[in-house]
């Protein structure tokens, strides 16, 4: 029989534990010991990565907002909807989350470039082209970031049920006084987490945007391309650049981390 340690762990699973959390810290202790501190400020303070870094925020801001005005329905339908094409639909609501971004890129710009079905009826129509605009970061971002919210979201609908809802219909609630009044309110925990988890997916969001949005600075370099800019031309700037989105990546999970497992150990 395994030896097991005072909180229940057998110890044999530490091995594989510290390998695992090596394997995760490792690499940020790699970039800290390379970062060059005394320089920091400077290159944190560039035109250049300020620029990548406003624009990183802006577009986070906005494509999350899509995330939720978009992203609470199609959970709410998926939630409580029933049937075979709920499952088709919901799968291909969390596509993005498996194709690589490069393919995601790819995809949006055989739709909305200028060769696109949908993008030449845009231009056509309006003169409205959107690849390799600052729209389409914002798009590429939405398009990477929404199945977070989603899954979150659909989770939490599930795991609560439906009764509140239920008697609030037989109340004689409307579904869309049901919808306002009774599953908006309960939501509230999981769209805070949700949404914080899709702006941090789309602040660190690459493939996509470079391949839909290309690197335009102060149009669609975010910081990721400039990180990948920086790379070529000046490491220390790449790496100042690159600690900067670990820090911000560190408060994100700070803010949507479960408060469940906030002090206590774990979930009652």
């Amino acid at each position: 029989m395994a030896r097991r340690d005072s909180r229940g762990v057998p110890w044999v699973l530490w091995i594989p534990a510290g390998a695992a959390l090596a394997l995760v810290v490792l690499p940020v202790v790699g970039l800290l010991v390379r970062t060059d501190y005394t320089r920091l400020p400077e290159l944190l303070t560039s035109p250049a990565s300020l620029n990548a870094l406003r624009l990183s925020l802006v577009t986070a801001v906005l494509s999350t907002l899509a995330c939720v005005v978009l992203g609470v329905p199609l959970a709410v339908v998926l939630a409580r909807s029933a049937g075979r094409g709920v499952r088709l639909l919901r799968a291909v609501v969390l596509l993005p989350l498996v194709l690589p971004p490069v393919v995601g890129g790819l995809a949006l710009l055989f739709l909305l470039g200028r060769n696109g079905f949908l993008g030449y009826v845009l231009d056509v129509a309006t003169g409205v082209r959107i690849p390799f605009t600052t729209a389409a970061v914002v798009v590429a971002q939405t398009f990477v970031a929404m199945p977070f919210l989603v899954v979150s979201l659909e989770g939490a609908l599930r795991a609560g049920g439906d009764a509140y809802e239920q008697v609030a219909a037989t109340l004689g609630a409307r579904p869309w006084t049901v919808f306002r009044r009774v599953t908006l309110p309960l939501l509230l925990p999981a769209l805070g987490s949700g949404a914080v988890l899709s702006f941090a997916r789309a602040l660190g969001e690459f493939g996509a945007t470079i391949t839909f949005a290309g690197s335009l600075e102060g149009v669609t370099r975010t910081l990721p391309l400039e990180v990948y800019n920086q790379a070529e031309a000046d490491v220390d700037s790449a790496v100042a650049l690159a600690l900067l989105l670990v820090v911000v990546a560190v408060l994100v999970i700070a803010v949507a981390r479960p408060r469940a497992f906030d002090a206590g150990g774990g979930a009652r």
